[in-house]
């Protein structure tokens, strides 16, 4: 029998609901559209249409890649961010809606530091915190800083996919030492740095452990040495009264307000994210 769009969504849905896919239907639209090479509102137009046997072999293809593991963001090479498609690959983290809480306070305090704001995206990874902040607060600047060469490449095709290249600029950046002459004066700097405590990974989700970047993963013995480096190394990239804003691990907030406490920063606060975790600890630099 001839098998429709969405048909052919509809079992990919399920098969991946099946094998405890959290996000299945997402996935399975991302899936679809590309292997037809269709936007979503080509595919949701086209769903009625039937579909070739070609195109359900290359599905099939691709749900078998998913199955085993392979994040769905890596087999089609994009993924979305607060609203902005980037090109992703297994050089870099996937942007995760947890990460969406640290852009928006970026994005807030960049607002607030006025017109001209200067903002660092440090351990940038696919730039996209940096790039939100650009997109959402069309007067500042931004940097995305960034050690891995193929993650800052991939920096560089998001800024001009998303046409920012006149306001963002992608560095060479090694959080863990101090940051050379040209970084300074930013009045926000924000890090989702590697966070997972070292011996934790290797009990990662499979889909993590065995296909994410573990440069982008590992924060040392304790998951902490990142918010030490930049606590005691970066206050003198920011301006007095600059923000630095951090994502944190499930249960490192208290720890991370200590850190920032005891390197000189005021004011600090913590934001949950969606699900109720601590995600986000910020504090300012005054003296």
């Amino acid at each position: 029998m001839a098998t429709t769009y969405n048909n052919l969504y509809l079992d990919t849905r399920a098969r991946l609901r099946r094998a405890g896919v959290d996000a299945a239907q997402l996935e399975a639209r991302e899936i679809l559209c590309y292997a037809a090479d269709k936007s979503r509102e080509q595919l949701y137009r086209d769903m009625s249409l039937y579909v070739s046997g070609e195109l359900e072999r290359r599905v099939e293809e691709l749900i078998q890649r998913r199955l085993t593991g392979e994040p769905v963001a890596y087999i089609v090479g994009e993924w979305e961010f607060y609203g902005l498609p980037l090109d992703i690959s297994s050089d870099v983290l996937i942007p995760r809606a947890d990460t969406e809480v640290l852009a928006e306070r970026a994005i807030q305090r960049t607002k607030e530091a006025g017109e001209g704001a200067r903002v660092l995206d440090l351990c940038a990874g696919s730039g996209c915190v940096g790039l939100a902040v650009a997109a959402q607060v069309p007067e500042c600047r931004v940097v995305l800083g960034e050690l891995s060469e193929a993650a800052l490449r991939l920096c560089k095709q998001n800024v001009r996919r998303n046409e920012l290249n006149a306001r963002v600029t992608c560095l060479s950046v090694n959080a863990l030492e101090s940051p050379g002459s040209s970084l300074w004066d930013f009045d926000v700097i924000a890090c989702n740095p590697p966070y997972i405590p070292t011996g934790d990974i290797a009990g990662l989700d499979k889909s993590v452990r065995d296909y994410e970047p573990h440069m982008a993963l590992d924060g040392g013995e304790d998951g902490l040495d990142f918010y030490r480096a930049v606590c005691a190394k970066w206050k003198s990239a920011l301006r007095l009264g600059g923000a630095l804003i951090f994502e944190v691990g499930l249960g490192q907030a208290p720890q991370v307000e200590e850190l920032m406490a005891r390197s000189g920063f005021e004011g600090i606060q913590t934001v949950a994210d969606t699900r109720g975790v601590w995600r986000v600890v910020e504090g300012v630099i005054n003296s």
